[in-house]
This record gives structure tokens, C-alpha cells and sequence, in this order.
């Protein structure tokens, strides 16, 4: 299909998981793809597979919590591509789990709003400036089910971040959308990655009490399933869809019986 034909789209944390099926269903679209990550080896292992499918891709090494390198990431893409249509703001760490509140240590605080909630700001910052060049664009930031109900796996500085990214969303969608700039953010639940890896010895049945806590099917999601979901909300398909949080979670499990 080419769907985004002629477009450009930028994917942070693109070297696994989400961002990589991200990255390689934007391909299949007909997108031209730069992909960011801080690990280069993985990040140009990505471009090479998008390479061998008939794609366009370039890889640019860069941590979001860094300024200088999101600007850098972002002039990359405009000097490679010409333009920037679409961004999925992805990158993310999970901080510490199962981790009382008192117990998180400054340093580690700092480094998780560092990446996910101020790595946003940074990215969404100088990709508006690009899309407002080219007059129009879309910006995905992938949030989290804990970005919409409180952590219960003693994880309170990853929810603060993710609820945090819900409010940047929602505030900057309605700053640019007159400009014809739709942002939008995904609340994945549970989805298979190097982050949730159901076969590391002793996980899998915390990831069975969890999905049945938190996915009204079940089961982890893969990560094919939450790039759909990214990749229709950057397409023309959901042009009048905007500030919105797309749960990609299985849905409530929440239930009497």
C-alpha cells in the first residue's frame, strides 16, 4: 500500500520493539523512515531490514533527553528527506518497578522525566517547527495505560511521566491543530518488548496476573498491534482526530463475573 507515499516519518526509540514495528509498518505504507535511537548497531540492523523490503530509511543516533541531539535528529531528517510529515515520539526507559515511592532515589527520577516526559517536549518542540515549514504534520507520542490510571506495581515515576505526556498532548493539540497539526497520543497496555519480556526466568506469571488485571483479553499485546494503532493516527484516515489517547490495551478488565 502507499498510504504515506511521498511523506516522511520519524521514529524515536526505533532500534526494538514498538518503535521498530513502528518503523517497518510506515514502510510497508510507503514512507520514507529515520529512525532515532540511542543504540546504533540495532538502529542500522532496522534500517537495513527496511533497505532490503524496498524502503528508504536513515538512522540517526541521539538521546531525546539531550537538546542538541533532538535538533540534530530533526535537521537530519529534513536534510536526508526534504521534509518531516509524521513523528511518533517512542522513546522511552522504564525506571524502577516494584519500587515504593520513598524509596526512588533523585537520580533516578531525573533520569526517567528525563526521557520520557522532557524527551517528548524536546522532540515535539523542533518537529512542529518542521511540519510548520512543510505546512501540515502529525505527531504520535506513545503514552501507556499508566499514563491514564495509577501504577499498582510500585512504578510511580514511569505513570507521572506517561501522565504527563497525556497533558503535553492534549495541550499542544489544541495550540497547533488550527495549523494543521494533529497530535495524538497511544496508551499501550502490556506489550511484548525487551521492556516486557514474558520468557526472563520467574516473568511469566507476573505477566499472566497482570493481563488479567489489566486486559479485558488476556493476554500481552504484540507490538504489530500497538504500531497499527500509531500508524492509522498518523494517516489521512483520522484526520479529524486530534488530542486524542488511544488505549491499544485489550480493553477494561474490569468486570463482576
Amino acid at each position: 500500500m502507499n498510504t504515506f507515499a511521498g511523506k516522511v516519518a520519524l521514529v524515536t526509540g526505533g532500534s526494538a520493539g514498538l518503535g521498530e514495528a513502528t518503523a517497518m509498518k510506515f514502510t510497508q505504507e510507503g514512507a520514507k523512515v529515520v529512525i532515532a535511537a540511542r543504540r546504533a548497531e540495532q538502529g542500522a540492523g532496522v534500517v537495513q531490514r527496511i533497505i532490503a523490503l524496498g524502503g528508504e530509511a536513515h538512522f540517526v543516533q541521539a538521546d531525546v533527553s539531550r537538546a542538541a541531539d533532538v535538533e540534530r535528529m530533526v535537521d537530519q531528517a529534513v536534510q536526508k528527506f526534504g521534509r518531516l510529515d509524521c513523528a511518533v515520539n517512542n522513546a522511552g526507559i522504564a525506571g524502577p518497578r516494584f519500587t515504593p515511592l520513598a524509596d526512588v532515589t533523585e537520580d533516578q527520577w531525573d533520569e526517567l522525566m528525563g526521557v520520557n516526559l522532557k524527551g517528548v517536549w524536546l522532540c515535539m518542540k523542533h518537529e512542529i517547527q518542521a511540519m510548520l515549514a512543510c505546512g501540515s504534520g502529525t505527531i504520535v507520542n506513545v503514552a501507556s495505560i499508566y499514563g491514564c490510571k495509577p501504577s499498582d506495581i510500585g512504578h510511580a515515576p514511569y505513570a507521572t511521566s506517561k501522565f504527563g505526556v497525556v497533558g503535553l498532548t492534549k495541550s499542544a493539540a489544541a495550540d497547533y491543530g488550527q495549523m494543521s497539526i494533529r497530535i495524538n497520543a497511544v496508551a499501550p497496555g502490556f506489550t511484548v518488548s525487551e521492556m516486557v519480556n514474558p520468557d526472563r526466568p520467574g516473568a511469566a506469571e507476573r505477566y499472566k496476573a497482570l493481563v488479567a488485571r489489566h486486559s479485558g483479553m488476556n493476554r500481552l499485546a504484540k507490538a504489530e498491534e500497538a504500531a497499527n494503532a500509531i500508524v492509522w493516527l498518523s494517516s489521512e484516515s483520522a484526520s479529524f482526530v486530534n488530542g486524542a489517547v488511544l488505549a491499544v490495551d485489550g480493553g477494561s478488565a474490569t468486570r463482576l463475573y
